[in-house]
């Protein structure tokens, strides 16, 4: 019996102390609180910044609708205007310097003509 009085008082005791001892959790429950409410203010002004961003990138969609029934002429690289040149200056006829190019007659007739 002696045991169980002592296990009993030993227990009230615990039971008194737990009423004056400062809880921990509170403290933690709190900082968890602002943390959460903090995160929650930076989510929605990035999100805010980012709509900005996306209204300042939309691109108008009749700017950049493709055109129609333009043609477009093929870039004649540096090289071949030079090779269409000298062939030219050595006395080649339009026709030679194209078959030699692998340009069309017009072609080479604007790489000579300066046009290009």
């Amino acid at each position: 019996m002696d045991f169980s009085i002592i296990i009993i008082i030993i227990g009230i005791i615990l039971m008194a102390l737990s009423f004056f001892i400062k809880d921990g959790s509170k403290k933690v429950e709190a900082e968890v609180e602002d943390l959460s409410f903090t995160l929650y203010q930076e989510t929605s002004a990035l999100k805010r910044r980012l709509k900005v961003i996306e209204e300042e990138l939309l691109i108008d969609p009749i700017k950049t609708a493709p055109k129609k029934n333009v043609a477009t002429k093929p870039v004649v690289h540096a090289i071949i205007k030079n090779q269409v040149l000298e062939l030219h200056k050595q006395g080649y006829s339009l026709k030679d310097i194209s078959s030699r190019s692998s340009l069309t007659v017009e072609e080479v007739k604007s790489v000579i003509g300066g046009t290009r």
